[in-house]
């Protein structure tokens, strides 16, 4: 190959590198949520799944240097996910025009997932007998599954959940990460004995 046609592929290689890093860049955005590789690969036409986590890493660095109140974060399930800076988001989120839950089935929806799993009867005992009404509505949002447990109905939130949020579908790890947005949020480190404010309406 002579000298010309190794800088033409060179340059064939950056464009498709740069159309490819742009295509997964608007689906992360149009999505609003986690995306897996595959789903990332097929956007791209490629079925390597190196390929496609080389892509969104380089997407991941190219948000830090650019030091905008977007990230793009790797989670541990080989999902990537655009999203607002959590230090943002509770400045702004009042300015959304569709907000998917208001502040009553939100705080109920956080008790659940942090507690998970967890008999319906205590969250009502917690939040009170509004959140029957919030149970049903998260219930059929889909972020939310109730499981018969003889007199029982057993909570958990739901993998669209996971991914509605950009959070772990490994509960452990979930967890976490509820747990350290809720310190961010409160502005103040919480000792594991210490309770979140859920009770508020």
């Amino acid at each position: 190959m002579s000298a010309k046609n190794e800088v033409t592929a060179d340059e064939n290689q950056e464009e498709k590198f740069k159309k490819d890093l742009a295509l997964i860049e608007a689906a992360l955005y149009v999505a609003g949520r986690p995306l897996d590789t595959k789903t990332l690969g097929y956007i791209i036409g490629s079925r390597s799944k190196k390929r496609v986590q080389q892509l969104a890493r380089a997407l991941i660095e190219k948000y830090r240097q650019l030091e905008t109140p977007l990230e793009v974060l790797e989670l541990e399930d080989e999902r990537f996910v655009l999203q607002l800076k959590t230090e943002f988001s509770a400045r702004v989120r009042k300015l959304a025009v569709r907000p998917l839950l208001s502040d009553g089935p939100l705080r109920t929806l956080a008790y659940i997932a942090y507690r998970q799993p967890i008999v319906q009867k205590q969250v009502v005992d917690a939040r009170g007998a509004h959140a029957y009404g919030h149970i049903r509505q998260l219930a059929e949002m889909g972020l939310i599954e109730r499981k018969s447990d003889g007199r029982n109905k057993i909570l958990r939130v739901t993998e669209f959940f996971s991914d509605y949020f950009g959070l772990s579908r490994d509960i452990k790890v979930m967890k976490r990460q509820l747990k350290k947005t809720f310190n961010e949020l409160m502005k103040k480190p919480l000792s594991s004995d210490e309770e979140y404010d859920f009770n508020e309406s």
